[in-house]
This record gives structure tokens, sequence and C-alpha cells, in this order.
């Protein structure tokens, strides 16, 4: 097995499409569904408003560094403003991290990257379910004691409010990769709805 070093992997053709790091193995995902790609595109856009509201950036499909040998490339991030020539953001610059669940890949996001996530430190982490089939559903996690719990969840006919790392509040049903709708509904931190406690 080759081991790839950060600079041999930064210097591969970017054509190569979605390529990650992890512990210097290349590992090659599949190619995103034109759903996941949507739904990606659909919560960065969401974000993106309430995140420059608090003085950070919503990216999306951009390298993170979680350690040294191990770079990957979430379907979205809120993170402290970047210098816009950086290859690679630093994990702790991240405040939030969210994957669409790809449904021929779910052990990916489901166990893999949440564990890679915790042990980075990350303290936020949204997972995205294109599940029940047709709809939407946002799971929130926060980092406790160097692990992911469940703080929050909306499916179906509800919605999901942060009020950490950032003011917002999500409607699933407005992430539906061909669907309509708003995203994003701001508010101030005491509009009802679940509001999760920071990190311990």
């Amino acid at each position: 097995m080759t081991i790839l070093s950060e600079e041999e992997f930064l210097a591969l053709d970017p054509t190569l499409g979605r390529v990650e790091l992890l512990d210097g193995r290349l590992v090659t995902g599949p190619l995103l569904s034109n759903s996941h790609q949507r739904v990606s595109s659909l919560l960065a856009s969401a974000l993106d408003g309430p995140a420059e509201a608090a003085g950070l950036l919503a990216l999306k499909g951009v390298n993170v560094r979680l350690r040294p040998g191990r770079i990957v490339i979430p379907d979205v991030i809120v993170a402290d403003p970047a210098d816009d020539d950086e290859q690679v953001l630093e994990a702790w610059q991240l405040t939030l991290v969210a994957e669409v669940v790809a449904r021929d890949n779910a052990q990916s996001d489901l166990v893999v990257k949440m564990r890679c996530y915790a042990e980075a430190g990350i303290a936020w982490y949204l997972l995205v379910e294109q599940e029940p089939p047709g709809a939407v559903t946002l799971r929130l996690h926060r980092l406790d004691g160097g692990r992911y719990v469940e703080g929050a969840k909306a499916g179906p006919g509800e919605a999901l409010t942060l009020t950490e790392p950032l003011a917002v509040t999500l409607d699933p049903a407005a992430l539906l990769p061909w669907g309509r709708g708003r995203a994003v509904r701001l508010g101030p931190a005491q509009r009802s709805g679940v509001m999760p406690r920071g990190p311990r």
C-alpha cells in the first residue's frame, strides 16, 4: 500500500475528483449523486447568511486537515474566515461540519467521519439524511467528552433551530433536492424551537 505525504496529496491532479487522505492512505469516494450535490448546495446557501452575520463563513467542498496526514472534504462547513489562497483549512477553524449521508456509503458519515471529526475537536456535527424516502431529516450532534451526542433532530413537518455556533432555523422540507421553499429563517437566540447546548 502506497503511503502519501500531504505534499504529494495536495499536488495530485484536481481532475481526479473527490479524493481524501486518511492517515497517509488515498481514499477515493464514489461520485456524488445529483441529489447529494443539490442538498449540499441548498444547505450551504441556507447557512451562508447566518454564518456571515456571526462573523463566520459557510463553505462547500473544501479540504480540511483534521490532523497531520488526515485531510478530508466535508460536504459543508462553517468556519472562521480564512485566507482565500489557502489550500487547506485546519480543524480548529471549524465550528460546525455537515455531511449529507450518502445512501450507498452511509457507514462513512455515520461512523468513520463522525469519529474523525470528534477526535479533531469540531464542536458541532450536522447529519443530513434523505430519509424517509421523499423527505429530509436533520440530526445535530454536539461534542461532549470527546464524542458526539445527538442534541436535536428535525424530520418532516419540523424545524431545527440552532443558537450556536450561529442563529438559524432550518426547514428540512426546503432542503429536498428538487423541492421549493425557504431553507432558513433567521431569528434571535430566544426564538422557539430546539436549542442545543454548547459543547462541554
